[in-house]
């Protein structure tokens, strides 16, 4: 692209391939980035709430995938239109910042576009929109803050962890186990938890998926599960009291580093090099045997005849252990990761008091376990189930259970679900709109109706009539000035998300709510397209 000018000094623009470029501008430019993102929003606000629907996703390659975790559907989908790409980033922060709460961000950025698009049509500027938005963002988040409750997160055996857990749980392929993985969870992280510090170190959490069994098998393991076996099978299956030493270098000879070729030319030239090579696997196997190790496990791989004399001299070895589980090893056994033979030293073994393989069903699949870790509780959970697509899903579950976990520790207050605290922030912003004089005054209505589809679209998803479920719920909150007030997904016969005991976190409320009207500006800030003519 090129500006040049013609002959009164008018600026015009000269594009390459012109024929094959269309170019929007204005109105036209704003309708076609909110539909494309709205397109997006409107596809995961099915799967929103405890009965909200799933999506199966087939890739290129054909691999299926079924889910209703907003930032892996995002994620998975093919889409091609720039503006809708930015709602895949939105629903991937969110994912990294809090770890749950992906679809509901991503559904409020949706209400909020189909808003601004009626906005539009009023013939209102789309910076006026935005700082309409920007002000109703202030208010909404300022107003969680004063309906937020503090809970004791110690109190009747962390009973509000579990009931956090199972709200994030509630809505995933898992939620008929959803009090028994809430626990699983809950227990995961309070053993790697520094409460001190408030803080969580998630690598200390290693989740472990094995097909076979059903999902009430899930498990929780005081240790590391890897999914690795002993090199031979006439090694000990057990080694207590394990002192560990973790090889990053291979059990085999030295190869030359440079295209060298070795000429051997009689049968005595051969003998030296055989022997010169046993000579290597004897001197490797003494050096780790002289440092006090009982067990080896090692990154590479070796061949037979070290594993032959790694038997021979009663040493309990692993090869094939991947990059992560090696670190993960390290941190939970005070182990030092050692990549040179000649550095093994016994202060750099890390000390467990037991590494067993154990078995699995019929196949006869074998995994080791390493308990009672020195330095740190390291914990695996090992989640089983009938196929892969459900023990996938399962996964992804946990993960979210267990972020709204951490960040309850991290900050123990919370907003009650349901729609309840959209609701509650709807009729708050509703208030401040009557004392704002500016054409901003439309923006922020209409910010306060895109929190209120989020309600709506919860009461639609349980097959509740929207329109019914939102007024009486908005009724009701504005006569007991009860901000708990939401909807009954589950039909128990109580609006009140207290009674149902169903809360999010408020630090995952607000950042949905930042984040979808931080996107939102972006994209009414777009006025110029130039793309390829099938965009």
């Amino acid at each position: 692209m090129s500006l040049a000018f013609d002959d009164y000094g008018r600026p015009y623009i000269i594009l390459r391939d012109q024929g094959q470029k269309k170019r929007m501008k204005g109105l036209e430019a704003y309708k076609s980035n909110i539909l494309a993102a709205k397109a997006v929003a409107n596809t995961l606000s099915s799967s929103l709430g405890p009965k909200g629907m799933d999506k199966m996703l087939v890739s290129p390659d054909g691999d299926v995938s079924v889910t209703n975790d907003g930032a892996t559907i995002v994620e998975k989908m093919e889409i091609q239109h720039p503006t809708a790409k930015l709602l895949v980033e939105l629903s991937q922060s969110q994912d990294a910042e809090i770890g749950d709460g992906t679809t509901g961000v991503v559904v409020l950025a949706g209400k909020l576009l189909e808003q601004a698009l009626t906005l539009l049509d009023k013939g209102i500027h789309p910076l006026k929109i935005s700082d309409g938005f920007d002000r109703a963002c202030d208010v909404a988040i300022k107003h969680l803050e004063t309906i937020s409750e503090e809970i004791d997160i110690q109190a009747n055996e962390h009973e509000a962890l579990i009931q956090a857990a199972c709200t994030a749980l509630g809505s995933k392929v898992v939620s008929k186990r959803k009090r028994e993985l809430g626990k699983i969870a809950v227990t995961a992280v309070l053993d790697v938890a520094d409460l001190a510090r408030r803080d969580v170190n998630l690598d200390l959490i290693k989740i472990q998926t094995k097909t076979g069994g059903s999902v009430e098998d899930t498990r929780l393991i005081s240790g590391i599960l890897i999914d690795k076996d002993m090199s031979h099978p006439q090694m000990p299956k057990e080694v207590n009291d394990a002192r560990i030493c973790l090889l990053t270098c291979p059990f085999e000879p030295p190869k030359p580093k440079t295209k060298h070729n070795i000429n051997i030319s009689s049968a005595e030239d051969y003998k030296k090099l055989y022997q010169q090579e046993q000579q290597y696997f004897v001197d490797m196997v003494k050096l780790v045997k002289a440092s006090g190790a009982n067990i080896a496990l090692c990154q590479w791989g070796f061949d037979d005849e070290a594993n032959h004399l790694l038997l021979q001299n009663e040493l309990p070895a692993v090869r094939w252990v991947s990059g992560t589980d090696v670190e993960l090893i390290a941190m939970a056994t005070g182990a030092r990761i050692i990549p040179r033979f000649q550095e093994i030293t016994p202060e750099k073994l890390g000390k467990a008091g037991c590494v067993k393989e154990v078995q699995f069903g019929t196949s006869n699949e074998r995994m080791l376990v390493i308990e009672n870790c020195q330095c740190t509780k390291a914990v695996t959970i090992l989640i089983r189930g009938g196929s892969q697509m459900i023990v996938d899903e399962a996964k992804r579950s946990i993960h979210d259970a267990i972020c709204v976990i951490r960040n309850l520790i991290k900050d123990n207050r919370i907003v009650y679900g349901g729609g309840s605290a959209e609701l509650a922030c709807a009729i708050q912003v509703l208030q401040y709109a009557d004392e704002v004089s500016s054409v901003e005054q439309y923006a922020i209505r209409s910010f306060a109706d895109a929190l209120e589809g989020i309600p709506c679209c919860l009461a639609d998803n349980c097959g509740l009539n929207p329109i019914t479920s939102v007024a009486q719920a908005k009724s009701r909150q504005l006569k007991e000035n009860n901000p708990r007030i939401g909807i009954d997904c589950m039909e128990l016969g109580t609006t009140d998300m207290k009674e149902q005991r169903i809360y999010e976190t408020l630090s995952s409320k607000k950042q949905q709510i930042q984040l979808a009207t931080q996107v939102v500006k972006m994209i009414l800030k777009i006025d110029d397209v130039i793309a390829p003519d099938d965009y």
